[in-house]
């Protein structure tokens, strides 16, 4: 069977140590793979004066292309390609997805971050999905994000909302356009939206199993310099970046405020599936120091999360989400909002039930 050609773009700063593993996982599944490399302007801080990442990514990048691409899949691509020669990328991120875009060749274009995982059955998946049906234009996946280590998840309110569903995969030619990257946005011939057409959303995919594995805050190294970042980005609106990294990545002191967007509810629970591939040999690496970075201590998380008082606060901080959301959506409709207070007000009985067994007030919790 001919499955559909799949160009991978990637925009990268400061990638490692996932660099070589994230084109590892990706390589068997693509017709190319296009990396994106350099600092948007907000970005300065954690830059070189020309642009380029403080680590050894463009390095890895150069060795993995020499070294590991047998079939001449890696693109590199730099500001200095683009015609930036200070080595700097225009705007914010918007640019740099073009660049990857323009250049793409195949019949699908999948966005990916270089912390961001798939399984390889997942992959294989979602390509024999889009070969059996040519029609889908687009496909968003359902994230889980990883905290302080591979053993720790976060989730919260910002994500339950539809933060948690990231547009990544979009049928592709050269007469498409990639328009924003925030969120991810590509255009047909037409002019329309290839996610107001067939579009198979990330819901739909997490119930068959199939997620986006987001490692995005898993190393100290890595949250600082993402948070320097979100500092300094006008768009993300996040002035006490760095001030969260210290007093929460790093101390956990507002253990319902562990996801980098702090402005709402959020919390930590334990990860209990399995990694994806790539994931799984980058933990032996580092435990069997082949690879060196720096790890966060998890005494603290290991005391929170076998603490009963946190799950039962996390279970109403939960319920609440439900309580209020309402109130926050109310454009949706009188019957919309009707169908959510009756939702809410299962959850709610739900999680006090919950709460009765694990003060041992009942035999057994009650599951949704």
């Amino acid at each position: 069977m001919n499955f559909p050609k799949i160009s991978f773009g990637i925009i990268v700063l400061n990638g490692e140590p996932f660099t070589r593993y994230c084109i590892r996982a990706l390589y068997p599944f693509a017709h190319e793979i296009i990396v994106v490399e350099g600092a948007a302007p907000a970005a300065a801080s954690i830059a070189t004066p020309d642009g380029h990442s403080i680590d050894s990514t463009l390095v890895t990048l150069r060795d993995f292309k020499e070294h590991e691409d047998p079939e001449n899949k890696v693109h590199i691509v730099t500001a200095e390609d683009d015609g930036h020669p200070n080595g700097f990328w225009p705007g914010e991120k918007d640019e740099q997805s073009q660049a990857y875009a323009k250049r793409a060749t195949g019949e699908y274009l999948w966005q990916v971050d270089i912390d961001e995982f798939y399984k390889p059955e997942d992959m294989q998946a979602i390509i024999t999905m889009l070969q059996s049906n040519p029609e889908i234009t687009a496909v968003s996946f359902k994230m889980i994000t990883f905290w302080g280590g591979f053993d720790y998840i976060t989730d919260g309110w910002y994500l339950r909302r539809g933060a948690n569903i990231y547009h990544r995969l979009f049928k592709w030619c050269n007469s498409y356009s990639y328009t924003t990257h925030r969120p991810p946005t590509v255009y047909d011939s037409q002019g329309r939206d290839l996610r107001s057409l067939k579009w198979v959303n990330g819901h739909e995919l997490a119930r068959q199993g199939i997620f986006l594995y987001h490692y995005s805050l898993t190393f100290p190294k890595q949250v600082a310099e993402k948070c320097a970042y979100y500092k300094s980005a006008s768009w993300a609106g996040r002035e006490k970046a760095l001030e969260w990294a210290e007093k929460v990545f790093f101390q956990l002191e507002a253990p319902y405020r562990v996801h980098n967007v702090y402005d709402y509810p959020s919390w930590l629970e334990r990860f209990y599936g399995e990694h994806p591939l790539e994931i799984k040999q980058m933990i032996k690496d580092i435990k069997s120091g082949h690879l060196k970075i720096e790890l966060r201590q998890t005494d603290d998380v290991e005391k929170l999360l076998n603490s009963t008082n946190y799950r039962i606060g996390r279970l109403i901080v939960k319920a609440l989400d439900y309580v209020k959301r309402p109130f926050d959506e109310t454009q949706r409709g009188t019957n919309w909002a009707f169908k959510r207070l009756i939702n809410m007000l299962n959850r709610i009985k739900i999680t006090l039930q919950r709460i009765l067994h694990l003060l041992g007030w009942q035999k057994k919790s009650t599951r949704p």
